[in-house]
């Protein structure tokens, strides 16, 4: 294995696996992955009107602990995107999965959301990653793991019969985090005033857990009348007038700033170089926001093959970790990767705030933060048996793997020890 295979396997993918054939031209590898269908293995995995349906069964019924149907149906998908991850052939374009998701988050902070969790990932975000940013934006608007996550179910327009009837107010959650989050960022200079009418176009969107199949419904009697004005923009009252402002946004040149930013973090440094930015943030702009575009210059970048610069989230070195040992992916009832993930500070899909997960090292690598880890590695080594850990060691990393290392694991007193050494090191501690 040569460096740029090494630094494409760790940078762009979930780690090698050991039984994963090297690809000849790391850069096309990856590129090819963004192309023709995603090869995900999903076998009936619960939709977003099955996940409704558990919560709206859960609400009447009321279940004792542990006996909840929303939190069986989030077992359920978060066992099969992690057995996924552990065996998928286009690690890059699920590791776009995983950062869009990061960019969209919603969190089983708000319990009614895990039963729709693994649907959102599956129905608003994976189809998009290499498609247009507008697209997924829309699907992310739209899906009723959004808008109960950032309370937009419950929005009714001040002037709308429902609020004139009800004198419920207006909620702003989702307009706000939309724009500072997801889309525009405060970069663009946007004002409350703009916040609040956005946060007026998006009333009506909401969800009905009584329809059969339940699932996103506009409810006119809930949307504010009249046009409103966003970043000097008029939308017509109306579903459609928030179609044209997520569209609008979507396409704005500090959107397609913000986006560069994030990508650039994520997949080459902490400290995004400006002229990286740029590029990436040109692709966005000359091609209407195709992600797959974006993507494939990520893996143009020079900055993007230098040395290991990212420290691996929990996520990423749990699943690096599996993939490395050989390791078989769980079953329904094997929940050990999902705790694993709390125990080392990441649970799944449970982020503590809208804006996700961090994604620099100073926000993952405390103390504490890497004990825990040196605790799960001498766990896992001491649980799965598989090849002699210097073979390991050659297959996961190549010529990343540093002499110092390998010397400690040749005196190491066990095969238990010598493995917890290298899933420890550094070298695999970082992509």
């Amino acid at each position: 294995m040569d460096l740029p295979i090494a630094h494409a396997l760790a940078r762009f993918g979930l780690g090698r696996r050991a039984t994963e054939p090297l690809p000849a031209d790391p850069g096309a590898w990856l590129r090819a992955q963004l192309h023709g269908p995603d090869p995900a293995r999903f076998a009936q995995q619960p939709s977003t009107a099955t996940g409704l349906a558990a919560l709206r069964e859960d609400r009447r019924n009321k279940p004792a602990r542990g006996q909840s149907r929303g939190r069986a149906v989030f077992r359920q998908d978060a066992t099969a995107e992690l057995a996924n991850a552990l065996v998928t052939t286009a690690p890059f374009r699920e590791r776009l999965v995983w950062f869009w998701t990061n960019h969209f988050t919603i969190s089983l902070r708000r319990g009614q959301c895990a039963a729709v969790a693994g649907a959102f990932v599956e129905e608003a975000i994976r189809p998009h990653v290499a498609g247009r940013f507008a697209d997924m934006l829309l699907a992310v608007m739209r899906h009723p793991a959004m808008l109960m996550y950032l309370d937009n179910v419950g929005s009714v327009g001040p002037d709308s019969p429902a609020g004139e009837r009800s004198h419920r107010g207006l909620n702003e959650n989702l307009a706000r985090e939309c724009m500072e989050l997801h889309t525009v960022s405060p970069a663009a200079g946007y004002t409350q005033a703009d916040v609040t009418s956005f946060a007026k176009v998006l009333t009506g969107w909401s969800i009905d857990l009584r329809d059969d199949p339940p699932g996103f419904r506009f409810r006119p009697f809930a949307h504010e009348p009249g046009e409103q004005t966003v970043m000097g923009r008029h939308f017509p009252p109306g579903e459609e007038g928030g179609v044209a402002a997520l569209q609008f946004l979507a396409g704005h040149h500090a959107t397609h700033r913000f986006l560069a930013t994030k990508l650039v973090r994520h997949f080459v440094a902490d400290d995004p170089p400006a002229d990286a930015v740029g590029r990436i943030a040109g692709v966005l702009r000359d091609t209407g926001g195709n992600l797959g575009a974006a993507a494939a210059a990520l893996t143009t970048l020079d900055a993007a093959w230098q040395p290991q610069t990212k420290l691996r989230t929990p996520l990423d070195f749990v699943v690096a970790t599996l993939r490395a040992l050989d390791a078989p992916p769980p079953q329904a009832d094997q929940p050990y990767l999902i705790g694993s993930l709390a125990g080392l500070g990441q649970p799944m899909w449970t982020a503590p705030q809208p804006n996700g997960w961090p994604d620099r090292a100073t926000d993952w690598a405390s103390p504490e933060a890497l004990v825990r880890r040196i605790d799960w590695s001498y766990a896992v080594a001491g649980r799965l048996s598989g090849p002699d850990p210097a073979d390991v060691a050659e297959a996961s990393l190549g010529p990343m793997l540093q002499p110092a290392t390998l010397e400690a694991m040749h005196h190491a007193g066990s095969r238990r020890d010598a493995l917890t050494l290298l899933l420890s090191s550094p070298e695999f501690q970082r992509r």
